[in-house]
């Protein structure tokens, strides 16, 4: 993974990408939230905010 996050900032630096950088981190963000969420009580609450 770490080999994966040291390319990507290279790529990034390389071609001065740098917005690419917010819309990972959302993504990111989304996910861990889908994966944590799943099965528990706070789903419901989830869903309203989609």
């Amino acid at each position: 993974m770490g080999e994966f996050l040291t390319e990507l900032w290279s790529f990034m630096k390389e071609r001065k990408k740098f917005w690419l950088l917010p819309i990972f981190m959302v993504l990111l963000v989304l996910g861990a939230l889908i994966v944590f969420t799943q099965g528990s009580a706070v789903t419901p609450f989830i869903y309203t905010l989609f």
